[in-house]
């Protein structure tokens, strides 16, 4: 009986290391990947420092949900406020 439990044991370590082994690769593609050179906003800042240092955006939606959930659509990005304060920035693609 122990030489089969020793037996058991061994084999489900076995199948621990293959399935390290055949772990699936993850890729980001590069349009989802931030561009080093577009400056976004920081969190917590509010709407006028961002009018301030970015100008007007092109678009703006919201506020939705809540909390209420504003957004503003920049050639090279849009940001994201709950209430009157950066929650998110998001560099678009290309």
């Amino acid at each position: 009986m122990k030489k089969l439990a020793v037996l058991l044991l061994a084999s489900g370590l076995g199948l621990g290391t293959n399935t390290a082994i055949l772990a699936d690769e993850v890729k980001v593609p590069v349009g989802a990947q931030k561009q080093a050179n577009v400056e976004t906003p920081k969190r917590g800042i509010s709407k006028s420092q961002v009018r301030k240092k970015f100008g007007e955006p092109s678009s703006m939606s919201g506020p939705v949900g809540q909390p209420p959930i504003s957004t503003w659509r920049y050639d090279n990005m849009t940001v994201y406020f709950e209430y009157n304060h950066v929650v998110h920035a998001v560099v678009h693609a290309g």
